[in-house]
């Protein structure tokens, strides 16, 4: 039964990218943090390469070919700035946006980067991949990944955040 259950949780994938590419949904973009390296002796800052381009629907991210990835972290790509910083957080934070733009992501642009793929196959196998969880033949969204309980019906799940942004309230 799980089978059957993962090979909806595909369908209902492929059919919430259809959804929004149809709707012409605000995509983000995926991509890979390259860590700060020396090449040649010579200091290379880090950069974000660009994977993709991505809805995010809350703890899933899902591209136009139907995969599916958990959100990872996200950030808006800004130039660097150089201001007094007294947390360690809020620099690091500055320096991953800036890693944004030198990688080539247009400024203002939200960047979705450390994102693990949801591997169908291993949900049928072990019941579980990233925030997808098989329980009763039915696959669940852990909407919050420290809460082991906090799970939500895909179908449901992708229902609602594939209306929203879709078709996002007035204002929003």
């Amino acid at each position: 039964m799980t089978d059957a259950a993962v090979a909806q949780a595909r369908t209902l994938v492929a059919d919430a990218a259809e959804l929004l590419r149809t709707a012409g949904a605000r995509q983000e973009t995926l991509a890979e943090l390259v860590p700060e390296r020396r090449v040649l002796g010579i200091p290379r800052a880090a950069r974000m390469t660009p994977v993709g381009r991505v809805w995010r629907l809350g703890v899933l991210l899902v591209d136009e070919h139907g995969n599916l990835w958990d959100t990872g972290r996200v950030v808006r790509a800004e130039r660097a700035a150089r201001k007094s910083i007294t947390s360690e957080s809020v620099a690091e934070q500055r320096a991953l946006r800036a890693a944004a733009v030198k990688g080539g992501i247009p400024e203002g642009e939200t960047v979705a980067f450390d994102a693990s793929p949801v591997d169908f196959d291993v949900l049928a196998r072990d019941a579980a991949s990233g925030p997808l969880v098989v329980r009763d033949d039915e696959v669940f969204v852990r909407w919050n990944p420290t809460s082991p309980d906090a799970l939500a019906p895909l179908a449901r799940y992708l229902a609602e955040r594939v209306e929203l942004l879709a078709h996002p309230p007035a204002g929003a």
